[in-house]
């Protein structure tokens, strides 16, 4: 499984930017597509993910109501739509999906990186 994440840019603080990550390759991984973030000096966290088979969502704190993620289940494509963003969502942004085994994200994309300027 291979994927590519891409949209990422500079972008003024309150701005909007719109994430995609395209999975590919046999197969096209498994039930969750998540993205993720880490800024500078920062560990890796969670920002959203969303499960095909059911179509739920989770969000981190820190970004509900101002990110929303969505996607095709059929081309394994994911999105994530940010907007009133924030300094510190400056991050490079990663895409990722679980393998066989749920519980685990198995495959990562590349990143894309954001900064939000003031």
């Amino acid at each position: 499984v291979q994927l590519q994440a891409s949209g990422g840019g500079l972008v003024q603080a309150g701005g909007s930017l719109r994430l995609s990550c395209v999975a590919s390759g046999h197969p096209f991984g498994g039930d969750f597509m998540g993205w993720f973030r880490q800024a500078p000096g920062k560990e890796r966290e969670s920002v959203a993910r969303i499960r095909w088979s059911t179509g739920s969502t989770f969000y981190a704190d820190s970004v509900k109501g101002r990110f929303s993620i969505s996607g095709d289940s059929a081309k394994r494509t994911a999105y994530l739509q940010m907007n009133g963003l924030k300094l510190e969502d400056t991050a490079v942004y990663f895409c990722a999906t679980t393998g066989p085994d749920s519980s685990r994200y198995d495959y990562w994309g590349q990143g894309t990186l954001v900064t939000v300027s003031s």
